[in-house]
């Protein structure tokens, strides 16, 4: 039995230490991760699952964005110790931080990954949503937590800068 609880400072070595063991070295280097560069995650998203020992067995961090002067969320990255994965523990992350995001009032939530994993959780191939290069287009997928939360969003993905 896991337990999901908002990611904590505490947290943040074991959680990095977690998406470091998950994720090949480089992991920075990714386009996604220049879109979240001087940005703070959103800290009533960035969630983690413990064990019944207290133990993190994945973890879950959304990063705001824009696409077109609107704002979205971009989920990831989201991981499983592999000594827990096919546990449910992924599914039970994104479940639970979708469900939160919603009742945020979150509107839209896109990542980059495998359609047929995601799709389960309802999210589909946005098309006319790009993302920063080298992203291949089949793998942006996007979820609207509010009905046609996406109808006439196109553009680039672009980092979340605060307007002043």
């Amino acid at each position: 039995m896991y337990t999901l609880t908002v990611e904590q400072e505490d947290d943040w070595w074991e959680v990095e230490a977690l998406y470091d063991t998950c994720f090949a070295p480089g992991r920075e280097a990714l386009s996604s991760y220049r879109l979240r560069h001087g940005v703070d995650p959103v800290p009533s998203l960035s969630m983690v699952a413990r064990d019944a020992d207290g133990i993190i067995g994945g973890a879950i961090r959304y990063w705001p964005v824009r696409i077109g002067g609107e704002t979205a969320l971009l989920l990831g990255p989201v991981a499983v110790h592999p000594t827990r994965q096919g546990e449910g523990l992924g599914g039970l992350l994104i479940r639970g931080s979708l469900e939160q995001a919603k009742a945020e009032g979150w509107e839209r939530v896109l990542l980059v990954g495998d359609a047929p994993y995601y799709r389960r959780f309802g999210f589909s191939r946005l098309t006319g949503v790009i993302m920063p290069p080298p992203t291949n287009p089949d793998r942006v997928l996007g979820i609207a937590l509010r009905s046609d939360a996406w109808v006439g969003i196109i553009g680039d993905v672009e980092r979340f800068v605060i307007d002043v």
